[in-house]
């Protein structure tokens, strides 16, 4: 890639990293503003949500570029299989340690509202569990998903084709997680976007748990030369940390600097999770040596 091209991908990623930040922040005062995230049914969260993929659209449009260029297609079935199951992969150990060894305790206190909630009052409690669960990780899939849709579009169908361009393939992962973990800054530091821990330490095992997270997104991405991967992958973490692990987990005591987005716990997952990605990529670089940096859009056109 020559000086020019190299330049204009660079241009092509401020311009959508500015107008990222420009238009979440629209909707991300009034969540300061109110300090809760859930405030105003949620509108305020999909619309920061959906600000990465309208500054997509606006940076295609700056640069006479049309958004056909993304990865809309589906891609193959065990990329899309892989979104959806990493997730549990890597926060279920996470939430079965804290409840077997006392960091945590499995709440069923929980499951008696949800009976309440759900009209289940008469059915025993592990059945209300799993008809939780079952209805929760499938149905309950899809709001999530046209969220994180948004989302994704900006940072796996744009971003990291953009920077694989022109960074190793490591890097790739890192710069686009650092990006992705600064956007969510405001309402964490800002709002209610926290489990109760130091606000120092909710951002440390944010960070880092993006970055790793960003890493195997990224690869699957490029493998997958789809972004329907990386939106199902964002859809199924929210989906089992946010509505099914942590809802479940009482706290007694230490629980809160484990689990969820700001504990410890998904930090050492993510990391192996990391690990073996780059791990694979390695070993795949040596057997077949591919050209794992080229950009999604050179890689479709093969």
């Amino acid at each position: 890639m020559n000086e020019a091209t190299t330049a204009s991908t660079w241009k092509k990623i401020v311009c959508f990293y500015i107008l990222t930040i420009l238009f979440s922040g629209i909707f991300g005062g009034f969540i300061m503003f109110a300090g809760k995230l859930n405030i105003g049914d949620m509108l305020f969260v999909t619309g920061a949500m959906w600000s990465p993929a309208l500054a997509v659209f606006a940076t295609k449009r700056i640069f006479g570029e049309s958004i056909r260029d993304l990865a809309w297609r589906f891609g193959e079935n065990r990329f899309v299989r892989l979104g959806y199951l990493i997730p549990l992969l890597y926060a279920l150990p996470v939430y079965v340690v804290v409840w077997v060894t006392g960091l945590g305790a499995f709440n069923w206190d929980e499951v008696q509202k949800i009976a309440t909630n759900y009209g289940w009052q008469n059915f025993p409690l592990g059945l209300t569990l799993a008809l939780f669960i079952l209805l929760t990780a499938t149905v309950g899939l899809i709001p999530k998903l046209g969220r994180a849709l948004g989302e994704e579009i900006g940072w796996r169908g744009f971003l990291v084709p953009e920077l694989a361009k022109v960074l190793p393939p490591p890097a790739v992962g890192l710069v686009s997680g650092l990006m992705w973990a600064a956007y969510h800054y405001p309402v964490l530091l800002f709002a209610d976007y926290n489990n109760g821990v130091p606000k120092a330490y909710a951002l440390i095992c944010f960070t880092l748990m993006v970055i790793f997270g960003s890493v195997v997104m990224a690869w699957l991405v490029l493998r997958a030369r789809s972004l329907w991967p990386a939106a199902i992958l964002h859809a199924s973490h929210n989906l089992f940390i946010q509505n099914i692990f942590t809802p479940l987990t009482r706290d007694t005591g230490p629980t809160k600097y484990v689990i969820d987005e700001f504990g410890i716990g998904l930090v050492v997952t993510c990391a192996i999770g990391a690990a073996i990605v780059l791990l694979v990529t390695v070993r795949r670089a040596r057997s077949r040596a591919p050209r794992w940096n080229r950009s999604l859009t050179e890689s479709l056109n093969h």
